[in-house]
């Protein structure tokens, strides 16, 4: 019967957890902190965000005991409008732009954890534009793949190593042609990354936890929730329903609202 609501954001040197909630147990927040923020990455004082060197603030407290009359005999904790979406075009049953945003920064990450470009630190995105032709991906018109650095290393070798070891490994060759544009660390630097660079807020990227900008969102961030928040799991079920009925062959693209 625990509820969560809880919001976080960190900037340089600080993380600040913040929020409602209930429950019988302990839960020691800051270690919970330091330690995804070390499995992130962020593990050295150079990148300006470390879990061992920055401050953890908390303000924790129980959830109203007027949103409490509500859900405790199973109402939603909140009101709002929630989304789901599916589509036939990958075998995700998910738009293919996102699919393969995704795929690039997860092997972004592969790379840095497994040392195979060692320069890498943790901070990194990625945007992929599809062409389509009559409602169907046709070819990838551009890439975009942005990954954070150590300040040694040369614009050149940056590019030639992600186009081999990321962009390649992850992008259909069929989807690519000559015409296709790749960006990669457009600005020029990456140097600067992370929390250090760009304060960090719960909620501040909600596309792309869903569709990547196709069908519609509620504005509801799924993060910090537990399941009495409807902006989370309606929009799971709505997302259930919707690939079901495209798995089942009943529709090529469906929406739920």
């Amino acid at each position: 019967n625990g509820r969560v609501a809880c919001e976080t954001m960190v900037t340089t040197g600080l993380a600040i957890v913040a929020g409602e909630i209930t429950t019988s147990c302990y839960v020691e927040i800051p270690k919970i902190v330091r330690n995804t923020i070390k499995e992130v990455g962020y593990t050295d004082p150079v990148y300006g965000f470390d879990h061992m060197t920055c401050g953890v603030v908390t303000s924790i407290q129980a959830q109203s005991s007027n949103i409490a009359m509500g859900v405790d005999i199973g109402g939603a904790g909140d009101q709002g409008m929630m989304f789901g979406y599916a589509t036939d075009e990958t075998p995700e049953y998910m738009p293919m732009p996102i699919v393969l945003a995704h795929k690039l920064t997860r092997r972004l990450a592969e790379v840095r954890k497994k040392k195979l470009i060692d320069y890498l630190r943790p901070d990194g995105k990625s945007q992929v534009t599809i062409e389509y032709d009559d409602g169907r991906p046709k070819r990838i018109e551009a890439v975009v793949l942005s990954a954070h650095h150590d300040s040694r290393i040369k614009l050149g070798q940056i590019k030639r190593d992600l186009k081999r070891l990321v962009i390649k490994k992850v992008l259909p060759k069929k989807m690519m042609d000559k015409n296709t544009k790749i960006y990669i660390n457009p600005t020029g630097r990456f140097e600067i990354g992370g929390p250090q660079a760009d304060t960090g807020v719960t909620g501040r990227k909600i596309i792309v936890d869903t569709y990547g900008g196709v069908g519609s969102h509620g504005g509801g961030c799924f993060s910090g929730k537990d399941s009495t928040k409807v902006d989370r799991s309606a929009s799971y079920m709505a997302r259930y329903i919707a690939k079901n009925i495209v798995a089942a062959g009943l529709a090529k693209k469906c929406e739920l609202q």
